[in-house]
């Protein structure tokens, strides 16, 4: 497994062609592959690692890509369309991206370790607007839904982790929630929801005109902290992605340490 980095440079056309379509970054994120064939990348019935992607927006020009994948990936042709080409030449040894081997990573996580996370997810429920219809797939609309989404314990146990709650003296309201019937409301969690994103594309450049064949998505960004209650599960959920519409840019969650004296608190609490 390895964990890839790409910085986009938002000044060339490429990469604004490539940050406005889901479906055209994924194709070019599949391309990195030479051994991998298009029918491949979107088998999320093995149960094995697959090739999963995220773009962090930090600032207006401040762009990544990063790609969680099973073999080492080529990103030339993204250099070439979305990056620094002619500073990649100049240095063999930068080549316009980091990639870095992720197993030693994911064989350290051990039960009890606490990490911060980000994940950026597609926060979906079924709904059935009245009896004897099929249920149909709808997005939450709402940071109060959407973070209800990913706090669900069941969601939670399955991923092999467990967010992180406030102490009680950094808690804004009290108990950390604002109504009683919003279990997940308030700031009870160490996590925040933003970057809300409503994405919509044709599925393919043929469909552009058929409105039926066109994808909606919405995508939503999680920042928080977890402490590992499973390290199998969780390696699975960092490698297979949690949630829909991995294709588009969901599912990817990376982990970073906390700093020193937070983790004490946590571990403590």
């Amino acid at each position: 497994m390895y964990l890839t980095r790409f910085r986009m440079n938002t000044a060339r056309p490429g990469a604004r062609r490539l940050l406005s379509s889901p479906q055209a970054l994924h194709a070019a994120v599949m391309s990195s592959f030479p051994g991998l064939l298009p029918a491949d990348s979107d088998s999320s019935g093995s149960g094995g690692p697959r090739v999963l992607w995220r773009l962090d927006h930090n600032a207006r020009a401040d762009v990544f890509l990063y790609i969680v994948s099973p073999d080492r990936p080529d990103l030339t042709h993204l250099v070439e369309q979305a990056g620094w080409p002619a500073a990649a030449a100049a240095d063999p040894d930068t080549p316009g991206w980091q990639s870095r081997p992720y197993a030693p990573f994911l064989d350290r996580l051990a039960a009890g370790d606490t990490w911060a996370f980000r994940l950026t997810a597609n926060p979906v429920h079924a709904i059935r607007r009245k009896d004897g219809e099929p249920t149909k797939r709808t997005a939450h609309l709402t940071p109060v839904h959407q973070r209800g989404w990913l706090l669900d314990a069941e969601r939670q146990r399955r991923s092999g982790l467990r967010i992180l709650e406030k102490p009680d003296d950094k808690r804004l309201l009290p108990g950390g929630t604002t109504y009683k019937k919003h279990e997940h409301d308030g700031d009870r969690h160490e996590l925040t929801v933003r970057d809300q994103r409503s994405l919509e594309f044709a599925k393919s450049r043929d469909d552009r005109a058929a409105d039926k064949r066109r994808v909606k998505v919405v995508t939503v960004t999680f920042d928080g902290r977890l402490v590992v209650t499973d390290p199998d599960a969780l390696r699975r959920t960092l490698t297979q992605g949690l949630g829909k519409a991995r294709a588009y840019g969901c599912g990817l969650m990376t982990l970073a340490p906390l700093p020193v004296a937070a983790a004490v608190a946590a571990v403590a609490g």
